[in-house]
């Protein structure tokens, strides 16, 4: 999976990097596919890749997390 994130980059920032190098017509186009490549495929792919064997719950403020939370702080305070 990292692999195939890895290549989706690397094309859409080459894609972007042509575009404003060379000087084409469509080199508008290659900023926006690339732009669009990073939007549309690279971060959602790079999101679920990273949280996919995450707990969400973990992560969120609830009373529980809280109370940890506190007494971390006092814990840490003496």
């Amino acid at each position: 999976m990292k692999y195939i994130i890895l290549i989706a980059f690397l094309a859409s920032f080459g894609s972007i990097v042509c575009g404003f190098l060379l000087e084409v017509e469509y080199s508008q186009k290659l900023i926006g596919f690339g732009v669009l490549g990073l939007v549309v495929i690279v971060f959602p792919l790079f999101s679920y890749h990273r949280w996919k064997d995450k707990n969400v719950k973990d992560y969120m403020l609830s009373k529980e997390n809280l109370d940890k939370m506190r007494e971390s702080q006092k814990e840490k305070d003496f």
